[in-house]
């Protein structure tokens, strides 16, 4: 029998026609098997929970959790903004991820000045290897970002940004997605 239907391709799979009798054997057997005798109870599943970040600023720490597990337990040693610019506390989501972003330069005491220019990609670039952005504060966009001056971690040192080692901010990078919710706590 041939498929007068859409191309295969069209859909990603192809159409078998069945014969006849084997359509009509599979009914039949169908018919008797599994009404009697009682059901087996399906058995509940629990949905897995997404993964999350949870930032405690009075910790200066970030937690990757999923399934109420943190990982690493320990988590990753962050910088927080300084107290003339917090890092906002609630409940946020990712909404931006870059590899490799560049900086665009601004007065961070008048972030309506004109700009200073962009910081290409690289190892002067502020923001280190990735960007995850979460959250507006200050005028400014709000996230999480590498850096080599890894001495500044464990401080309130930023202007709202969180900042990470360049290792752990690739590593957190590599486990979120657009979306994924953070939880900043005091």
């Amino acid at each position: 029998m041939p498929w007068n239907g859409p191309s295969p391709r069209a859909h990603g799979h192809r159409r078998v026609p069945a014969p006849h009798g084997l359509v009509a054997l599979l009914l039949a057997f169908a018919a008797g098997c599994g009404v009697a005798g009682p059901r087996p109870e399906p058995t509940p599943t629990t949905a897995k929970k997404d993964l999350y970040l949870l930032l405690r600023l009075d910790e200066r720490r970030l937690y990757v959790v999923e399934n109420d597990v943190k990982k690493p337990p320990q988590g990753y040693p962050v910088a927080i903004g300084q107290p003339r610019w917090p890092t906002p506390a609630g409940r946020f989501q990712v909404t931006e991820l870059v590899e490799n972003p560049d900086f665009l330069a601004f007065d961070f005491n008048n972030p309506n000045l004109p700009d200073r220019g962009r910081v290409p990609p690289g190892l002067n670039n502020p923001l280190g290897l990735r960007w995850i952005g979460f959250a507006n504060a200050h005028g400014w966009q709000v996230g999480f970002h590498g850096t080599t001056k890894t001495s500044a971690l464990g401080r309130a040192v930023s202007h709202g940004c969180v900042r990470m080692s360049n290792h752990d901010v690739v590593e957190v990078y590599d486990r979120v997605k657009l979306g994924t919710e953070v939880v900043v706590e005091q």
